[in-house]
């Protein structure tokens, strides 16, 4: 089996990250924050063609939580900004490559400059098939868990099952793919922690915890990440295989 045929340990994976660090590169460099955020910008762009390269079947990527709000208008206001200029630029590159790109969170706080650009590159993008990104936008797992929980207020609970939640959830989120669960999340910044991110699908999901900071963590970063997670026994609540 040649290298180009051989299947590898994670194509077809989900892979999620918490892009986290952008503030505190800019920071250490005396840049204003915002400089930061363009730097992620630019790592995401470079971390979206290494996923797609790699095989990779979807990629979630965390770009403003529901509790990001509460950060100075000034900065909140230039991320919605640049969150719709990059819809526009990087919805080009998407139709080019074959990359389907969703928007996860709620959109009735997000400015409707955003919520228009979200609508025409998830139309432009539906026919992707190389790649589905998803990108979380004001989203809170435990929001999203709360609002499916209120839509079985009117439903036979008897028939609920983790599917069927699974279902809910995507709905509540705007996914209309119904993504798989997590196979491996990546934060990058040094933290070790969720930060309210997909809760329900990482419950069985690698963990993998970067210290480089999100401007910093490039392609061979991420595969060598795909490394490691190809390296490690996934049991699932089973015992190991000898």
């Amino acid at each position: 089996m040649t290298v180009a045929t051989e299947r590898r340990a994670w194509d077809g994976l989900h892979v999620a990250v918490i892009m986290d660090g952008n503030g505190r590169w800019a920071t250490a460099r005396g840049l204003p924050r915002s400089a930061g955020h363009h730097a992620g910008l630019k790592a995401a762009r470079a971390i979206v063609e290494a996923a797609a390269r790699a095989g990779i079947g979807t990629l979630t990527l965390y770009a403003f939580s529901a509790d990001n709000w509460q950060r100075p208008r000034r900065e909140v206001g230039a991320l919605m900004a640049l969150l719709r200029r990059a819809l526009v630029t990087e919805g080009k590159r998407c139709i080019d490559n074959g990359v389907r790109l969703t928007i996860l969170g709620r959109r009735d706080r997000l400015p409707e400059s955003l919520v228009g650009a979200i609508d025409q590159v998830e139309r432009a993008t539906v026919a992707g098939r190389r790649l589905h990104l998803r990108v979380a936008i004001d989203y809170s797992a435990r929001d999203a868990i709360v609002r499916a929980a209120a839509r079985l207020a009117a439903a036979d609970a008897t028939t609920l099952t983790r599917e069927r939640f699974g279902e809910l959830l995507a709905a509540v989120d705007h996914d209309p793919c119904e993504a798989r669960d997590v196979d491996l999340l990546i934060r990058t910044g040094g933290e070790q922690r969720l930060s309210d991110y997909l809760l329900w699908e990482c419950a069985y999901a690698e963990l993998l915890f970067s210290r480089r900071l999100w401007p910093d963590f490039g392609e061979a970063d991420f595969l060598e990440a795909l490394e490691d997670f190809g390296g490690r026994e996934r049991r699932f609540g089973k015992v190991s295989v000898a």
